[in-house]
């Protein structure tokens, strides 16, 4: 599918567009501001892009009020439109994120239980209990996702609850022509409405995408024929900066065998997992590395690996943020884009892999490995292509033989002798391919 040799760029809106953390009511047309962005983030290499919440909501966009209206801080959905239909022009899919957990206690049938209690024709479609209180002292008790009564749990066994949500989904897909959703918490979403919602994508659209958000546990209860296409690599993630960070490239090496290794081993094995080296959750790649030498690393790393690499908004040229700031330093608002040694070199990578059936398909194998070098085979299609990484600060010779007497490193263009040995510069990495 589509998504599988795609690159994603994340664009959190309510940061990207700088629009008032409150929902103040006031519409503006802030979300127009990407389309001043499409050359960026086509030229960087990425050809899709995933939207973090953009329906209207309390706040930050994960408490949802309304499920089929573009968030009023970033303007209608007439400028919405406008966007998706300039991103298509532009060869660009449009992912949205799908939070069909829980709402905010904006949404529209939360108000209605609100003021009508018990008489409210929707006090099914949550968990509320009458007896009890909230903390904020509603009168009634109900279940928020992991304590948090901002987030108001859905009661996704409830059918009309299940053909509004779908009903909303089908409204984004017909009105704006997005090609797919990452869905929010993903690993405690209703598995039933899972299924339901894939049958109805797949109806709709056969190459829809379903990417689900997994921070924990085996992705094979939700990645399969019945739910998702996909989840986030959260792993992975810990696995890329602490090997850098560690010296020890161990670490990310035994994540990649664990989950997609020839030789018995392979949980996911045929999967193509988002892999990402941050997002708008997590510390900035730029912060957490220890060593700004690795920088270029850890993103040859997330390219050469298996999966499908997101790049998140900023961090493309070393944006620097600490979780500790707070979300809102992680979502900041940019003026411009900005292009510099590490864009142009992120670039670099995103042309090979989109050229490379071996990288978007191909099988993994260990070639080589160190405390602070690795190589890596991935192999499709007759083709085979070996990233090598030094992360080490003095140049390093590995002794392995790769079945080729002569390679090209993509990167460079320049021939490579690999006969018994591979040279590797100090804090380099090559793509290496037969000549």
């Amino acid at each position: 599918m589509w998504a599988e040799e795609s690159i994603f760029y994340q664009i959190y809106p309510m940061g990207f567009c700088g629009v008032p953390f409150e929902n103040d009511g006031v519409e503006r047309h802030e979300i127009l501001k990407v389309l001043d962005w499409i050359p960026h983030i086509k030229e960087t290499g990425c050809n899709a892009i995933y939207f973090s919440p953009i329906f209207e909501s309390d706040s930050h966009g994960y408490n949802t009020r309304d499920y089929r209206r573009l968030d009023v801080r970033l303007g209608s959905n007439e400028d919405f439109k406008r966007v998706c239909e300039k991103l298509h022009e532009a060869g660009i899919r449009v992912m949205l994120d799908g939070v069909f957990n829980h709402v905010g206690r904006g949404f529209w049938a939360f108000q209605d239980v609100k003021k009508n209690r018990e008489g409210s024709r929707y006090c099914s479609w949550f968990h509320i209990n009458f007896g009890g209180d909230s903390n904020y002292q509603d009168g009634f008790w109900y279940e928020g996702w992991e304590g948090h009564y901002d987030l108001v749990k859905l009661n996704l066994d409830n059918e009309e609850v299940v053909q509004y949500l779908l009903e909303s989904v089908a409204f984004w897909m017909d009105e704006f022509g997005i090609d797919g959703l990452r869905l929010d918490v993903a690993y405690m979403v209703n598995r039933n409405f899972l299924r339901r919602l894939r049958r109805f994508c797949d109806g709709k659209k056969q190459d829809f995408y379903l990417i689900g958000e997994m921070i924990h546990g085996n992705y094979n209860d939700i990645v399969n024929n019945e739910m998702l296409h996909s989840a986030t690599n959260y792993e992975c993630y810990k696995g890329l900066y602490s090997s850098f960070n560690s010296m020890n490239m161990f670490e990310i090496n035994h994540s990649l065998m664990r989950q997609f290794g020839k030789d018995g081993q392979g949980l996911y094995r045929g999967m193509k997992l988002l892999s990402f080296v941050d997002n708008h959750d997590v510390t900035r790649v730029a912060s957490i590395l220890q060593n700004e030498k690795h920088l270029p690393l850890i993103y040859a790393v997330l390219i050469g690996m298996p999966g499908i690499p997101c790049i998140y908004y900023g961090s493309e040229w070393g944006t620097k943020a600490d979780k500790h700031e707070g979300d809102p330093a992680l979502r900041p608002c940019f003026e411009a884009p900005v292009e510099n040694e590490l864009t142009l070199y992120i670039k670099k990578l995103c042309k090979i892999r989109k050229e490379s059936k071996a990288l978007c398909h191909g099988s993994f194998r260990s070639a080589f490995l160190t405390n602070k070098q690795c190589i890596m085979e991935r192999e499709a299609d007759g083709e085979k292509i070996f990233v090598a990484i030094n992360a080490d600060e003095n140049p390093f010779t590995a002794n392995v033989n790769l079945g080729e007497s002569r390679m090209t490193d993509l990167l460079t263009g320049k021939e490579v002798l690999c006969e018994g040995c591979v040279n590797m510069e100090p804090y380099t990495a090559m793509f290496l391919k037969k000549s």
